[in-house]
């Protein structure tokens, strides 16, 4: 099977349209959390339309000194057809799925957490209890995506990553 390429986009997707394409980190995106030491991190994302009222998404992040990988991740991005609500369903390469649901407003996603799953074996924790993501889009070629999660240890949302993205250009 080949890959699948990139195809015109769906009419309900107009309103995501500022989001499809490539972005990647400049400057190193910040981490932090009260339960952890502050990081620094570089990421790639992704929205590609494959001609359905859905956007394929793809992140990876990795260590902007040494270059090692950090997280991987992959998913869909739904808009209800003639509605600005959004769902988000992603799967973590550390064996966690969430939904996301919310909506977009102008250039502004915000998202909030209605599903995570993880395997009971092999999990360290603390469990994540909820999430929230904000996606802007700054300018017409920078994004900026904050996200804010709580845990089993503190269990108030809490802004964990900020990043912000560069547009990068069809070669």
């Amino acid at each position: 099977m080949s890959e699948m390429k990139p195809k015109p986009r769906h009419e309900a997707l107009k309103p995501l349209g500022w989001l499809e394409g490539t972005w990647k980190t400049e400057a190193p995106g910040k981490g932090k959390f009260p339960t952890i030491k502050p990081f620094e991190y570089s990421e790639e994302i992704s929205f590609t339309s494959v001609g359905q009222p859905i956007l394929n998404y793809k992140s990876q992040t990795w260590n902007p000194e040494s270059k090692a990988p950090m997280h991987f991740e992959v998913g869909f991005l739904k808009i209800v057809p003639n509605t600005n609500k959004l769902n988000f369903l992603l799967a973590h390469n550390f064996g966690v799925t969430t939904i996301e649901e919310g909506q977009v407003c102008d250039k502004e996603i915000i998202l909030n957490s209605t599903s995570i799953e993880r395997p009971t074996a092999g999990s360290k924790p603390p469990k994540v209890l909820k999430t929230k993501r904000e996606i802007r889009l700054l300018s017409d070629d920078c994004l900026e995506n904050v996200f804010y999660m709580a845990t089993e240890t503190n269990t108030e949302l809490t802004e964990h990553l900020r990043t912000v993205y560069h547009r990068q250009k069809d070669c």
